[in-house]
């Protein structure tokens, strides 16, 4: 079997937020049973089929880069990050869905890996607010997952995905909301499902299939 091309996804997020129970879901199907936290950064690889049901239908490897979440500010902290951040095709933005902090935090994580973070130090949400200029011209495919979808009361539900889907708007990306102790969330034929392949089919066509904005053109 010839090797299989491959396109490289970074997932970030805080530090408890279930990056690694999340990237075990999506490349083995199953629950991690004992997730623990990720020193540095640890990497899984899903199969992906590019455009699947096609005449374009072709495999690829999608390697989920989990980056440790450590939100410390410090120069020395974001440079020890800064090594996984070469070469990356695709961001997966992940957020606790009963914890705000944890979705505000994603801007700071989206433009330290865009190396847009001008200012390190500085406070780059407040009370929801941020330069959406910083975004604009964003060509990284973006994808935004909530997780712990299953603590929110039916009662609360409605209100804490009102709050979190401005994420999306602001980042253009689709949104996901799940449970990754439940694989039934990622089922075939899903909703979630069909996003996240259409994701992944994005950030594979940004990688093999684009070039000079919008001319078109395979290249191995």
């Amino acid at each position: 079997m010839a090797a299989l091309d491959r396109v490289k996804v970074l997932v970030l997020g805080d530090s408890g937020v279930g990056k690694s129970s999340l990237v075990h879901l999506l490349c083995h199907n199953q629950v991690l049973g004992n997730p623990s936290w990720t020193v540095g950064c640890s990497v899984d690889v899903r199969i992906h089929d590019y455009k699947e049901g096609t005449p374009e239908e072709k495999t690829y490897y999608i390697e989920l880069w989990d980056v440790g979440g450590s939100v410390g500010s410090a120069t020395s902290v974001k440079s020890t990050r800064a090594v996984f951040y070469n070469l990356l095709n695709g961001i997966i933005l992940v957020h606790d869905l009963t914890n705000k902090k944890s979705s505000q935090n994603l801007y700071r994580w989206s433009l330290e890996a865009l190396n847009r973070d001008v200012a390190p130090t500085g406070v780059l949400v407040t009370n929801g607010d941020y330069d959406r200029e910083q975004f604009s011209d964003n060509q990284i495919p973006l994808l935004v997952i909530g997780t712990k979808l299953d603590q929110i009361p039916e009662t609360k539900r409605n209100e804490v995905l009102t709050r979190t889907a401005f994420l999306a708007e602001d980042f253009n990306a689709e949104e996901i909301n799940l449970d990754c102790t439940n694989p039934r969330y990622l089922a075939a034929g899903s909703s979630n499902a069909v996003k996240l392949s259409r994701f992944f089919d994005k950030v594979i066509e940004k990688r093999y299939f684009l070039r000079d904005g919008n001319q078109v053109c395979h290249f191995s």
